[in-house]
């Protein structure tokens, strides 16, 4: 679907966890070609140093110096844990036309990613989490070989603060938001992905896993088409 460049938003994407802007190359290529303006944004949650106390807060304070920089309407997309702090950064934001969650983590205010992982990550405590051992099998299940070793690379830690930060207020009540759900998803199952859709206006299917930018990025950027516009 090509874009109106005369009415139509920025797309801002938003990752996830243990990851960094680096993942959304082809689906930026994607947009592009379609005729959409895409930016990007890397959360200090994650990083290779060794002391990086940032978190979910820290994570939705760059996002909101992300959007001021951009002139007119915004449409954030965002990815897994990426939700979460869109949801925070895009209350204080005045230029967030749409919220689209990414099998991503739509949750209410006072929820944290700890809270809805049933005691598989820690909380309240300090320092950083290295990546699963098993993400081909959760982040790159339908990924390329080639594509999922070069991900698997770039896997960073993620500062364990991020999980237990809570949102203290829920954006997608105010913005229009929508739901892309990963069927095929090994990191967020389907009916819980399905549970947190029923909170956003309208939702889309994509027959991939949880990683959809990697393994179908022209159908990515087709269904974000819509969802932006829709």
């Amino acid at each position: 679907m090509p874009a109106d460049t005369y009415s139509q938003p920025t797309i801002l994407l938003v990752h996830g966890a243990w990851h960094g802007a680096w993942c959304w190359e082809k689906l930026v290529a994607e947009l592009e070609v379609r005729g959409w303006d895409a930016a990007t944004v890397d959360l200090p949650s994650a990083s290779a140093e060794a002391e990086h106390p940032a978190g979910m807060y820290d994570d939705a304070e760059a996002i909101r110096e992300k959007l001021a920089g951009i002139d007119g309407p915004v449409a954030v997309v965002a990815h897994s844990y990426g939700g979460i702090p869109a949801t925070e950064a895009a209350a204080k934001a005045d230029n967030v036309s749409r919220l689209i969650y990414l099998a991503a983590f739509q949750l209410e205010e006072g929820d944290s990613l700890a809270g809805q992982s049933g005691g598989a990550l820690p909380a309240g405590e300090t320092g950083a989490l290295p990546p699963n051992p098993e993400h081909r099998e959760y982040f790159y299940n339908g990924v390329t070989d080639e594509d999922a070793v070069w991900a698997a690379e770039r896997l960073v830690p993620q500062s364990i603060k991020s999980f237990s930060e809570p949102l203290t207020a829920t954006a997608w009540k105010d913005v229009e938001s929508r739901y892309i759900v990963c069927e095929l998803d090994n990191a967020l199952p389907l009916q819980f992905q399905q549970g947190l859709a029923a909170r956003s206006g309208k939702s889309y299917q994509l027959p991939s896993g949880h990683s959809a930018f990697l393994s179908m990025p022209a159908e990515l950027a087709e269904v974000i088409a819509v969802a932006v516009l829709d």
